[in-house]
């Protein structure tokens, strides 16, 4: 029973992982605009995810543990190429693209290294989503901030703490998780509350 509820959580993380920026990406899409959307957010985000992906690689937990990160990885940058697109700041991807991949090769020069950045990566990741709450509580507006979306991340974080709990029990990883669960649940629901004040207004 175990085993067919781990590889539920798998399964269903990897699902919701395929899509967890689409609803967000045809947002920005439709409006051709990244208004409401924190940029700084957004590159805190990839920076955790990174940290996260790199940490898992480099101490060789199971591969579906993080299965997801690439993916999610790949949709943040097409996601950062919309939102430079749309406010005329194309010519940063070049520098953002410099950054983490010099980044992805430094996290392993050293072990202390991918250490210590895993045990930040909760607080970039933690910043991350307090840098979107900090654009809601400004603009006091959702724009256009999918809460589909950010919803979508919370459950992937409840399933990861189901996972991490049945694999490898990595205290850091697990309150990365539950800290994120709590984040990303707040996010969603400014954004909602946002969009209701809107529609009442």
């Amino acid at each position: 029973m175990a085993l067919v509820l781990l590889d539920l959580a798998h399964w269903s993380t990897w699902a919701v992982c395929a899509v967890i920026k689409l609803p967000q990406l045809t947002a920005v899409v439709a409006a051709r605009s990244a208004w409401g959307l924190s940029v700084s957010s957004l590159l805190l985000e990839l920076a955790g995810f990174l940290v996260f992906l790199r940490y898992q690689v480099y101490y060789g937990y199971p591969l579906q543990t993080y299965l997801e990160y690439p993916i999610i990885i790949a949709q943040d940058v097409l996601l950062l190429l919309c939102i430079l697109h749309f406010s005329g700041k194309k010519r940063r991807a070049l520098f953002y693209a410099v950054v983490f991949l010099g980044g992805w090769y430094m996290l392993t020069l050293q072990k202390w290294i991918i250490d210590l950045a895993m045990n930040l990566c909760t607080f970039i990741s933690a910043a991350s989503k307090l840098a979107q709450l900090q654009a809601l509580w400004q603009t006091k507006d959702s724009g256009q901030v999918s809460a589909l979306t950010w919803s979508m991340a919370a459950y992937t974080c409840a399933t990861r703490i189901l996972t991490t709990v049945m694999t490898t029990n990595d205290l850091a990883v697990l309150i990365r998780f539950i800290t994120m669960l709590i984040l990303n649940i707040w996010v969603t629901a400014t954004i909602l509350h946002y969009r209701k004040t809107k529609k009442t207004d």
